[in-house]
């Protein structure tokens, strides 16, 4: 089963709203583990530590295997549980949020606490960069130069991404299949070159594209 793209933070970012005089400010961090978030949640606790409330909500795992939300003293499920409804629902992953209240004077009541709670979320990932890995498998191709011009014209067709080429008495052609791609693409490389193409199949990885250029990450995608 070929896995499935999802979003993640490249970069954490700040956000702020101000509702009836108490200031909302949104953090966003990219994490990778439990211990992650919570040393990112301990260093907004002590870098607001004046704030009436740093109220926290975090999501691990390419399927959100791990969720933790906390309300740190406003009513129960007024913030950490409509901030954890915004990750989930904007189909972010690997982030932590810190949502810092300076109180105004005013009470908000429990649903004006959940619209605050809620924008602040959407505005401290509104100015964060959130970016889609996609499954895909790295490809070596061994051609001659007649097939060279084929295999450029399929890669543009099938949005393949060519990592390098390299020019000798034959040509190879390092490239990024996307993994939903990869099928079709190797039936209709060889169909293009007739037969005399060679392939070497290298790693499944998860990439995404960042200002038009290719991200690999580190991770394959059998752990990601």
């Amino acid at each position: 089963m070929t896995p499935q793209p999802y979003q993640v933070l490249l970069a954490g970012g700040e956000g702020e709203i101000i509702e009836k005089k108490s200031r909302f400010i949104a953090t966003t961090m990219p994490i990778k583990s439990e211990e992650d978030a919570i040393q990112f949640i301990n260093t907004m606790k002590k870098k607001y530590w004046d704030a009436r409330h740093n109220c926290s909500a975090f999501v691990i795992g390419r399927n959100h295997e791990l969720t933790r939300c906390s309300d740190d003293g406003e009513p129960a499920q007024t913030a950490g549980r409509p901030m954890l409804e915004v990750l989930l629902s904007e189909n972010i992953h690997d982030a932590a949020v810190v949502v810092t209240r300076y109180f105004g004077g005013t009470l908000l009541g429990t649903g004006g606490l959940v619209r605050a709670y809620t924008a602040a979320v959407k505005a401290g990932l509104s100015n964060s960069t959130i970016i889609t890995k996609l499954p895909g498998t790295k490809l070596s191709i061994y051609t001659d130069y007649n097939g060279l011009g084929k295999l450029q014209y399929l890669c543009a067709k099938l949005a393949v991404s060519i990592l390098d080429t390299l020019y000798t008495d034959a040509v190879q052609m390092d490239l990024l299949v996307p993994a939903e791609t990869y099928p079709k693409f190797i039936k209709q490389a060889t169909e293009a070159t007739n037969g005399k193409a060679t392939f070497s199949e290298g790693e499944s990885v998860w990439y995404g594209e960042i200002k038009k250029e290719i991200k690999i990450f580190s991770e394959n995608t059998s752990n990601a």
